[in-house]
């Protein structure tokens, strides 16, 4: 096919199409309307349905019933919309239900600001919700990479039978950029989901559901879905690895629009004679921290940039163990930092070890 140039939150929607979803249910909320508004045009021309829901609370709901009829479904939303939605992605998560969910950041806390953020960080790798679940979260940091994902998402979400959130943030939603969409697939061709409730005719009656009464039964069904991170981990952990050819000055961790921020400070150092590299995580969760800690091995300095206050810094500190030290450079509220603010902090660094 060829390259389109669309704005990110568009190219979501249809990456969406192309993987076979049919179904979505959400609620509009600033940075992410452009995707409700595509899907409300783009669904009807494929023989889909789209629903803007009374609330954020009742999509998830709505994504819990249409998920478990087997049918590929997604949301979209931004902040407080996604914190509505906890309880249901609990819910479905519990139920081993299959859902993709879209958040393209804004800044808070409470109804914050409508610029671009990456503070819901903690939110969606640690489980917003109750109880012992994960969702796999997925972090593009160009429109390209953002529709391959979410193609990827419904694939991964299908597989694991689990919810998959792309987390996005307002830049990438808004940013127009060429993109290339490399499959379509027919929703009829999707292989058969037998656990779905979709009758009971030559089978026996299936119920889909979250409650395990019985601790015995709950406790099981808790390892279960810890085995499924488990495996997670082992299949599904990404990350790129950016001018690191050897030994480093600083080595930066960033992740999305950050990402290709510190490429651009990372070019301007290595014109000044320091050596900085990139280590871009693409799996949130699970987080690619054994390929951090080797990364970390080839630095003097690590350096984490975030539009936070300090979310994935957490991480990296967790997996490095002290074995280089950690610093960071965040902004926040919609505030983002330059090239050439990183390049001070990176040089500041040099000029404490040298």
């Amino acid at each position: 096919m060829a390259k389109k140039l669309m704005k990110g939150c568009e190219a979501i929607g249809e990456a969406a199409i192309k993987a076979g979803c049919r179904l979505f249910f959400g609620y509009p909320i600033t940075p992410q309307n452009e995707i409700p508004e595509y899907m409300a045009a783009r669904l009807p021309q494929v023989g889909g349905t789209f629903v803007q829901a009374e609330s954020e609370v009742a999509a998830s709901n709505m994504l819990y019933g249409a998920a478990g009829a087997g049918c590929r479904c997604f949301t979209s939303s931004s902040g407080p919309g996604i914190s509505l939605m906890q309880e249901g992605i609990s819910y479905i998560a519990g139920a081993e239900l299959p859902v993709v969910i879209v958040n393209i950041m804004r800044g808070g806390p409470g109804l914050g600001g409508i610029l671009p953020s990456q503070s819901d960080y903690l939110q969606a790798v640690k489980g917003g919700g109750h109880g012992d679940y994960r969702c796999l979260v997925m972090a593009p940091s160009t429109v390209q990479e953002a529709a391959d994902l979410v193609q990827e998402a419904f694939d991964l979400a299908d597989k694991y039978r689990n919810p998959v959130m792309v987390l996005g943030d307002g830049l990438i939603g808004q940013m127009m950029e060429p993109v290339e969409f490399k499959r379509s697939i027919n929703p009829e061709d999707l292989p058969p989901k037998p656990w779905a409730t979709t009758g009971a005719r030559g089978r026996k009656p299936n119920i889909i559901n979250s409650l395990h009464l019985d601790p015995k039964k709950l406790e099981a069904h808790n390892w279960k879905l810890a085995k499924k991170y488990e495996a997670m981990a082992q299949h599904d952990c990404r990350h790129e690895a950016w001018n690191l050819d050897g030994e480093v000055d600083v080595l930066f961790v960033a992740y999305g629009t950050v990402a290709r921020i510190c490429k651009t400070a990372i070019e301007a150092l290595r014109a000044k004679g320091l050596r900085a590299a990139l280590f871009r995580p693409i799996s949130l969760f699970p987080y690619p921290g054994e390929a951090l800690a080797k990364a970390a091995e080839k630095a003097r300095h690590v350096l984490v940039s975030e539009l936070s206050c300090g979310q994935m810094v957490e991480d990296a500190r967790y997996h490095i163990m002290g074995r280089r030290p950690v610093a960071f450079y965040g902004r926040v509220g919609g505030m983002i930092m330059t090239p050439e603010e990183l390049v001070d902090e990176a040089l500041k660094l040099a000029v404490r070890s040298s």
